[in-house]
């Protein structure tokens, strides 16, 4: 059963997003990508951000640059958590992405991670630790992944 929906403003956003959806991979979590934009197929995302639980889905993971409505507009259309990722913009380098999706009013969540690809790896991370408080076998194959992010720490630099 798909958990996860990873949601983009537009193609060009894969750069960045594909990084949520390959930890995801890693850790044998079912989700799906769509690009959903808020601004040009509005009625688009409504249908997706409306239906999602009905879908099964547990968790958005939303990345937008620029303006960055996608994750806000996620988040008012449905009662999931939804995991904002700033999309690094040429305009600002993604301080306007960041400051558009953190700055949320109050009432309407939205989990804003760092920028780029280590706000997308992170936003996986994180989608999969929320579904791994009711699902024992995730939460070991992430207890087991972070043990070797740890393991893989060299002690010098040598």
């Amino acid at each position: 059963m798909t958990r996860v929906g990873i949601i983009m403003g537009s193609t060009s956003d894969w750069e960045t997003m594909r990084h949520a959806a390959e930890m995801l991979d890693t850790l044998g979590v079912a989700h799906e990508t769509r690009v959903v934009s808020a601004h040009r197929t509005p009625d688009r995302l409504y249908d997706y951000a409306t239906s999602a639980a009905s879908r099964g889905l547990k968790v958005i993971v939303a990345g937008a640059g620029g303006a960055a409505h996608l994750p806000g507009m996620a988040a008012a259309m449905t009662h999931l958590p939804v995991l904002g990722v700033p999309v690094e913009s040429k305009a600002l380098k993604g301080m306007d992405s960041l400051l558009s999706i953190a700055q949320m009013p109050g009432g309407i969540p939205v989990g804003t991670l760092a920028i780029g690809k280590a706000g997308a790896i992170n936003a996986g991370l994180l989608a999969a630790a929320i579904l791994a408080t009711a699902d024992p076998a995730l939460e070991e194959r992430l207890v087991v992944w972070r043990a070797a992010q740890t393991e893989g720490v060299a002690e010098t630099p040598e």
